[in-house]
């Protein structure tokens, strides 16, 4: 595996000042936004794609570094019932995957995105519960008028031009929110979609990132070192659906954390191996959003844990000792 950064956190910096700073940390890999709500600053896969200057310009950059453009980060709503927002979403994530065939990059990450709750919605409507029935109704809407039609056609894009890993971060707030969503809208549209594995947005699910890994298994095609820490005192006596703001950080149920801040490095060790245990050996890409820290402690923070966690020789074939 190899350590890598979700680079849109220096999006004040200019792609050749980011990847410096990022070599200079012994960073191995980038995720590049290229649109959605990452943004295009370090990247614009419009300007890129009809520039062939620009274009060779930014793949010289990462060669200049000697860091590998592992994947590019298009997080949206493509799906969205407002018409205009989805199809922004949609052009950019469109957009991405023709770039990264261009540059020869076979993985996009991004959402699975979240309908409204009938065609008359005019906002996403996540629906969490059973019963009454009206949101069963409202989950048959989705799935099977909305996204799987969608995704069939959006990932049959992807796969004609090279992209053959859609990777969904199972995000609460859209369709796919945990493996189980993941796998139903995968087993109806195809292997081209898989998973990129944050930890941090299961945690406070009740899941257990171990046996999450092993369920998803060879469908875990990208993955983020975001770590999260469930406030037990808040979350005792609220639960941990908490819609307030990120910054409100004394009275939420739960914060997300630099990676080692959430949990030990033990806890970290045991998901790199089972990773290993099911055949992944591209990224752990460090994702910052924790408020307590600024970018650059953070950042170094996780990079140092992340450097004592990863495995970064190859399996292997033999077992000396047996």
């Amino acid at each position: 595996m190899k350590l890598c950064v979700l680079a849109n956190l220096f999006g004040d910096l200019t792609l050749d000042q980011t990847l410096a700073k990022l070599k200079s940390l012994g960073v191995e890999a980038v995720e590049i936004g290229a649109g959605g709500f990452p943004g295009k600053n370090q990247c614009d896969p419009e300007v890129l794609l009809n520039d062939e200057a620009k274009l060779q310009e930014f793949v010289d950059t990462f060669k200049k570094y000697d860091i590998e453009l592992a994947a590019f980060a298009c997080h949206g709503n493509p799906v969205h019932p407002n018409k205009e927002i989805a199809e922004s979403f949609d052009r950019d994530f469109r957009n991405a995957v023709l770039l990264a065939e261009k540059v020869g990059v076979d993985t996009v990450i991004t959402f699975s995105g979240c309908p409204g709750g009938s065609p008359e919605d005019k906002t996403p409507n996540w629906a969490t519960c059973a019963w009454p029935d009206d949101f069963l109704g409202i989950l048959d809407y989705q799935w099977n008028e909305v996204l799987i039609p969608y995704w069939k056609e959006t990932a049959a894009f992807a796969e004609s031009h090279g992209v053959t890993k859609i990777a969904f971060e199972m995000h609460p707030g859209f369709c796919v929110y945990n493996p189980e969503t993941l796998m139903k809208l995968r087993n109806s549209v195809g292997p081209v979609l898989g998973a990129n594995f944050d930890p941090s947005h299961l945690v406070w699910q009740g899941i257990d990132p171990v046996a999450a890994i092993r369920y998803l298994g060879d469908a875990i095609y990208h993955f983020h070192a975001k770590d999260l820490r469930v406030d037990d005192i808040n979350a005792s006596v609220n639960g941990v659906l908490d819609t307030k703001h990120y910054t409100d950080e004394l009275n939420r149920s739960w914060v997300f954390r630099a990676v080692g801040y959430g949990h030990d490095v033990k806890w970290w060790k045991d998901i790199a191996s089972a990773l290993r245990l099911v055949g992944y050996d591209k990224v752990m890409s460090i994702e910052h959003e924790d408020s307590l820290m600024s970018i650059d402690e953070g950042l170094c923070k996780a990079v140092e844990v992340m450097k004592e966690v990863i495995i970064k020789d190859p399996k292997p074939t033999t077992i000396s000792w047996a």
